[in-house]
């Protein structure tokens, strides 16, 4: 079940990720949730090494490393995707 969580919370980090991002990502939904993922693991690693992992509440800080490591991840893909299609 964890695993499906894992592919849930990935595509709302990609998709939320993308929004950040100025201009059009043409890469693939499947991409997207992958990078989401990849930045959600990422973002939680970083959090709990600032100390700000498990919060009272929501955990924003946490969810804003996960976007912006996702964005910065869609960002470096996006050209190499392009390129490759192209």
């Amino acid at each position: 079940m964890s695993f499906l969580w894992a592919i849930i919370a990935g595509l709302i980090i990609g998709l939320l990720a993308k929004l950040v991002i100025p201009g059009r990502q043409p890469i693939p939904l499947w991409l997207t949730t992958i990078l989401g993922i990849v930045g959600g693991v990422v973002g939680n690693a970083l959090a709990t090494a600032f100390g700000v992992g498990d919060t009272s509440g929501i955990d924003w800080i946490r969810h804003i490393f996960q976007i912006a490591v996702a964005a910065l991840l869609i960002a470096l893909v996006t050209p190499l995707w392009s390129r490759r299609r192209a």
